[in-house]
């Protein structure tokens, strides 16, 4: 038998709920597809708002720029108004002007020039439209033109008169309006020029150019009159209007402007296109979401690792790196800047006109540097520079300092980048260097000691063969003397070329010394002294040995100095000697049978300088037959001579004396024919003249 079914009431309860379940279903999905619906008016109903909004905004826009064109045009048409009056015109000329610019511009139909009375002296018309002027309805103290005038005579310049209507015939008519300005002359009233607008040619010049289709411009009155209407028949189903207020002196118009468009379209399967779209969407944006926060993620890693890497890279250098912007305040500085001068980074950011580790005794020449720098008169040298500068403790420093324009990702110049480098270890290793080589050069000069001796007797030779000839002639002229009665008056008549002698002789003498002295101390290695010598001292001190070597040798002497030469600073005993052997090698050059012209040249002259140094060429030339290439290599070769009783060692001194005064000795051949031997010495500074070089600004 089998079991019993539910009872009634279980039939009941079970239908209720059943009802319920499937009632609270469609009550969802009622609510889902209301909420949908819901939306998909809100979007449509929002679209055309939208879209509504956007064509009154195009709109107000378009009215907005037809104003500026009407502004633009008027003030043109102004100046060319005021432009027929130039230069007094006569009236055929005033009317010519007038008919070419009446030709032109088309919103013009007439143009009258007036005496101060508003009586026409002349007028010319638009050749487009002919229009029949009542004379004396314009002529008429109330007319639109007087009242134009008499408001431009009260506020002293142009004046426009409110829009009247002018009939044209068969029935039909258009809105003029006039122009009037006054024409003065050194302040006194001459009469007006009268220009008449047509509104409707107005718009269609100066408007209609700019018009979209399905737009509609005109000019109304206040009370929304349409006086002129130009644009497009009426096309759509809803119109947008608006309004833009265009004042003249003594009047205002209105332009309005009006677009029909139709309603926003609905297309028929917007709900689920709405919702596919939406959906579509949705899941686009997760995805671009998810990718784009994993690809931020590893640019943020990627970054931190590049920042971390850069101020490991940073803190690791031991260059010294400093950025500063284009007012030259410091926007950057490194660990090993920082431990360079002594300065904690938050002493250093934001210094500018003077930083702590400029040293006070060049401050004001850094400064001024850096100004003519930011100001872009002396761009920062890439080739590197040395400075000075300051520790915190006060010792100064030697850096050499690297410096570039800062330029930005997008191309523009920010500032500038700064590297120093700390010298001072350098500096000591060449100052170690140095000792060492003077130290070599002394152990060298100690070796030649024996070829100093040879030196000694190469180089006292002149002088004491200008001692013996002295002497001799001295002998000669005492023994010449007649004895007797006279001997006495004839031995006075020779005493004072004894006396020039003998003093001659004194000098060859303290010359030959001071020679000797000059080799001691180059042997002893001690420092020379230096002297401002003027260049013709030094000339005139070795003339006289070089005019009896002359003499003998038959060679004529030339010399040519520069006026207002500096003095040079040298070792005057040791650079007489580098002019005498360098005259006496060219007259020796020229002893030959067949030299043309036996010329010695002695010049001198300023040679090239600059801003620090100053320098001062000493030229020796002869007519000697030259110097071949393969001796001129090893010219300046100790112990190498072409003569035979040559010892090879004057030119080597020379050059060696040079070189010690910081200058240079170098030999060209001399056109036509001869050899040019060069050397150069500084020039003493000149009183007050700052010469240190060492201290570019940092």
């Amino acid at each position: 038998m089998p079991p019993p079914g539910p009872g009634p009431a279980a039939r009941g309860r079970w239908s209720w709920r059943r009802w319920h379940i499937a009632w609270r279903r469609w009550s969802l999905w009622t609510a889902l597809v209301l909420l949908v619906a819901g939306m998909l008016v809100t979007q449509v109903w929002l679209a055309g708002r939208y879209e509504a909004t956007e064509v009154q905004n195009r709109l107000e826009r378009d009215a907005a720029d037809a104003v500026a064109d009407l502004r633009t045009g008027f003030t043109h048409n102004l100046q060319n108004l005021q432009a027929l009056q130039a230069g007094d015109p006569d009236i055929a000329t005033w009317e010519e002007r007038s008919a070419r610019l009446l030709g032109i511009r088309r919103e013009l139909v007439r143009v009258e020039w007036r005496d101060p009375s508003l009586r026409v002296r002349a007028h010319a018309e638009t050749p487009y439209r002919p229009v029949q002027w009542d004379a004396d309805a314009r002529g008429s103290a109330h007319s639109n033109t007087a009242l134009a005038c008499g408001n431009a005579r009260r506020v002293g310049g142009p004046s426009y008169s409110g829009s009247y209507y002018q009939p044209l015939g068969e029935g039909r008519g258009t809105e003029m309006m006039e122009l009037c300005i006054p024409l003065t002359h050194e302040g006194v009233s001459t009469g007006y020029l009268v220009a008449t607008y047509s509104l409707q040619n107005v718009l269609v010049e100066m408007v209609v150019p700019g018009l979209k289709r399905g737009q509609e411009v005109s000019f109304t009155e206040a009370d929304g009159t349409r006086l002129a209407m130009v644009g497009a028949n009426r096309r759509g189903m809803r119109m947008f209007s608006t309004q833009q207020l265009f004042d003249l002196a003594g009047t205002a118009l209105v332009l309005r402007m009006d677009s029909w468009h139709s309603a926003p379209s609905v297309f028929p399967n917007v709900l689920t296109a709405l919702v596919t779209a939406m959906s579509i969407a949705l899941v686009t944006v997760l995805v671009v979401l998810v990718r784009d926060n994993r690809r931020r993620l590893r640019a943020e890693r990627d970054l931190g690792d590049a920042l971390a890497f850069r101020k490991a890279m940073e803190d690791s250098l031991v260059t010294g790196l400093r950025a500063r912007d284009l007012q030259g305040r410091i926007t950057y500085v490194n660990p090993a800047f920082c431990e360079m001068v002594g300065f904690p980074t938050q002493e250093l950011l934001g210094q500018a006109d003077r930083p702590p580790y400029w040293p006070p005794e060049f401050a004001d020449e850094y400064w001024r540097r850096q100004q003519s720098r930011l100001a872009g008169q002396h761009p920062p040298p890439r080739e590197g520079y040395e400075s000075t500068f300051m520790r915190k403790d006060g010792t100064r420093f030697p850096v050499m300092i690297f410096e570039a324009p800062l330029i930005n990702a997008q191309g523009l110049h920010t500032g500038w980048m700064s590297a120093f480098l700390d010298v001072s270890e350098q500096r000591r290793v060449e100052e170690i260097s140095r000792a060492s080589q003077e130290r070599l050069q002394a152990t060298a000069r100690l070796a030649t000691v024996g070829e100093m001796a040879s030196l000694l007797s190469h180089e006292l030779n002149q002088p004491l063969a200008a001692i013996a000839s002295y002497a001799s002639g001295s002998i000669n002229l005492l023994e010449s003397a007649p004895p007797g009665q006279d001997g006495g008056a004839a031995t006075a008549s020779y005493l004072p070329d004894v006396r020039v002698a003998l003093q001659r002789i004194a000098q060859q003498a303290e010359r030959a010394g001071r020679v000797i002295k000059s080799v001691h101390d180059f042997v002893r290695r001690r420092d020379q002294t230096r002297e401002p010598v003027a260049p013709e001292d030094l000339l005139d001190a070795v003339l006289p040995l070089i005019r009896l070597q002359a003499h003998k040798l038959r060679v004529q002497i030339r010399i040519a100095v520069e006026p207002q030469l500096p003095r040079v600073l040298c070792d005057r005993t040791m650079v007489e000697q580098v002019l005498l052997n360098l005259a006496r090698n060219s007259m020796q050059a020229m002893d030959e049978p067949g030299t043309p012209q036996r010329l010695l040249e002695l010049r001198v002259r300023r040679a090239a300088s600059n801003a620090q140094n100053a320098w001062i060429e000493f030229q020796v030339i002869d007519g000697g037959p030259g110097i071949a290439p393969e001796i001129g290599a090893k010219l300046f070769t100790p112990f190498f001579t072409t003569r035979a009783e040559g010892m090879g060692l004057g030119l080597s001194l020379c050059r060696t004396v040079v070189e010690q005064h910081g200058g240079f000795l170098g030999h060209a051949p001399h056109a036509p024919r001869g050899t040019v031997f060069t050397f150069t010495l500084p020039a003493c500074p000149a009183a007050g003249t700052d010469t240190d070089p060492a201290h570019p600004s940092a």
